[in-house]
């Protein structure tokens, strides 16, 4: 994928989803050229009532993906 457009569409898309669960808690929202995924880490790490929440309010397909340096992370596919 290489619309960008479509990418911070997206990207906006899950900002506004997290903002509504959690709060303002996103520490990095980024595209992933590589893995063709938007990968994202949170401020905070989120206990496992918080990760099914927000897993199941995503509208696009994610993965957990572990617990990074600041926070919970996960790779959300578009």
């Amino acid at each position: 994928m290489n619309d960008y457009d479509t990418i911070w569409r997206l990207q906006d898309e899950v900002r506004t989803v997290v903002n509504a669960c959690l709060g303002d808690c996103i520490w990095n929202l980024n595209y992933n050229p590589v893995r063709q995924c938007i990968e994202m880490e949170l401020e905070r790490h989120l206990n496992d009532e918080e990760l099914e929440l927000l897993s199941s309010q995503l509208t696009l397909p994610a993965d957990y993906d572990g617990e990074g340096d600041y926070g919970s992370t996960f790779v959300i596919y578009p």
